[in-house]
């Protein structure tokens, strides 16, 4: 199985002062219906539930369809709208529905920035799913802020961010691949140079804006 990334989603102060060239991701047109975003959150947080009430989580295919194809996916948790952890399969390794309960899980215990989550947490996280696209090389001037996702790797070293980062901090195409870099531990012109430079798009929904219940 692919090794899981590790990414964030923290909200900070533009660094450059610059965001031109912003796009927003949610002009794409929804491929998950309302049930079955429901379905992914219910399955995320019961992963994580049936951790900290020790119990095994059933891996059942759900009867909905539509959530048993092979995609990348990264589950983001918050607590008290407060990054809690965030982990994904930037590749499609595995059933979605499958990918998300594994991400939730290790989003929630195996996080190396947070302790594991506690029982009393679990029933106050709140979770966003990026569910992603396969990855395509992409020339940097065609990478749009807010649209696409990037992965760059040069060798061993890879770093990923998703579409939502850099609108979160008010980056620019240039910062955003810049900032992709240094994920990769790349020196920040490293795209200039030769690294290999993909990208991908992702919907991104969450407890905030779906009802679980």
């Amino acid at each position: 199985m692919s090794r899981p990334f590790q990414t964030q989603s923290e909200k900070s102060p533009n660094p450059d002062g610059q965001g031109s060239d912003h796009q927003r991701s949610d002009q794409l047109p929804p491929e998950f219906s309302p049930e079955q975003r429901r379905l992914l959150l219910r399955i995320a947080h019961e992963a994580i539930d049936a951790i900290v009430s020790g119990r095994e989580w059933r891996d059942v295919p759900p009867s909905l369809g539509g959530v048993d194809e092979p995609r990348g996916v990264f589950t983001t948790l918050y607590l008290d709208h407060e990054l809690r952890g965030c982990v994904g399969y930037a590749a499609p390794v595995t059933p979605l529905y499958r990918a998300v309960a594994e991400t939730a899980r290790s989003a929630a215990f195996e996080d190396a920035r947070f302790l594991p989550v506690t029982r009393d947490e679990a029933h106050k996280l709140e979770i966003s799913l990026s569910v992603l696209s396969r990855l395509f090389s992409i020339p940097a001037d065609a990478v749009e802020v807010g649209r696409h996702g990037l992965v760059i790797s040069d060798g061993s070293r890879r770093g990923l961010l998703l579409p939502q980062v850099p609108m979160e901090h008010g980056w620019n195409r240039e910062t955003f691949l810049e900032q992709t870099c240094r994920k990769a531990g790349l020196p920040q012109d490293a795209w200039r140079k030769g690294a290999s430079i993909e990208a991908f798009t992702a919907e991104v929904f969450s407890d905030e804006g779906v009802e679980i219940s």
